[in-house]
């Protein structure tokens, strides 16, 4: 007889970044791409970002988190695993989806990189006008 893994799923996604983020019951543990959280994101303004959304539906002591990232920077990256972990909590429970939505945590940041238009140096840049 298997003994099979209760565990919830979220995905994150926040400019290039993409979350994959599982949720355990547990210790209140979180790992990212196989590596403890103090490891992988050491400012304690990104730590207390992700733990956000556990916080304010108090479940902080009671999942492990196991999170594969991948793309964009660190804080884009922050931002990921945050919406990650508020979508994997309405799929654990579905009632704690108001509390989160209240919170802004549900809300996916639309704002990606312009792209480079041709004819122009940049996304915006014009090159400079001679007049003579």
């Amino acid at each position: 007889m298997s003994a099979t893994k209760i565990q919830y799923y979220g995905t994150g996604k926040r400019k290039c970044s993409i979350a994959r983020v599982y949720l355990r019951p547990g210790t209140g543990q979180i790992n990212i791409n196989k590596r403890p959280i103090e490891e992988y994101f050491p400012s304690d303004a990104l730590k207390m970002l992700l733990k956000q959304p556990l916080a304010l539906t108090e479940t902080t002591e009671k999942f492990d988190i196991y999170a594969n990232i991948k793309g964009g920077g660190s804080t884009g990256q922050a931002w990921a695993m945050r919406l990650g972990i508020s979508r994997a909590l309405c799929n654990f429970n579905q009632e704690l989806r108001g509390t989160l939505k209240k919170g802004g945590f549900l809300t996916r940041d639309a704002r990606i990189k312009e792209r480079k238009k041709y004819g122009q140096p940049g996304a915006r840049k014009r090159f400079q006008y001679s007049k003579r």
